[in-house]
């Protein structure tokens, strides 16, 4: 098993930047594809940003292509998330997420959840 854990999730103005991590214990997370999603209340939980176990490739939501950046750093068992040029509309809580298979835009494709972390934006 592999446990995650997000931080830098915090309260910005709109056109502001943030970077969340992700940091993993237990397995070495070079094992798995990493994703970033996230859940705006009463609103189902939806894709942001994925990579594979290299880093070498990456996949983006429309809604953040160009804003948002995927990266790891398996030395540090860490994914990170920049977010730049925020929106009110990217407020959110951000979920990263482990999956052992092939990359994917599915949540159910993920195995490992950490606990998430708050992202507001404000306008």
């Amino acid at each position: 098993q592999v446990q995650l854990v997000e931080s830098g999730g915090e309260l910005v103005q709109a056109g502001g930047s943030l970077r969340l991590s992700c940091a993993a214990s237990g397995r070495t997370l070079s094992r798995y594809v990493m994703g970033w999603f996230r859940q705006a209340p009463g609103k189902e939980r939806e894709f942001v940003a994925t990579i594979s176990r290299s880093g070498g490739r990456t996949d983006y939501a429309d809604s953040v292509k160009g804003r948002f950046t995927i990266s790891r750093d398996n030395t540090k068992n860490t994914v990170y998330l920049q977010m730049n040029n925020l929106k009110p509309e990217d407020t959110a809580v951000y979920y990263c997420a482990a999956d052992p298979g092939l990359l994917s835009v599915l949540p159910s494709q993920y195995d490992y959840w950490g606990q998430g972390t708050q992202v507001t934006v404000s306008s």
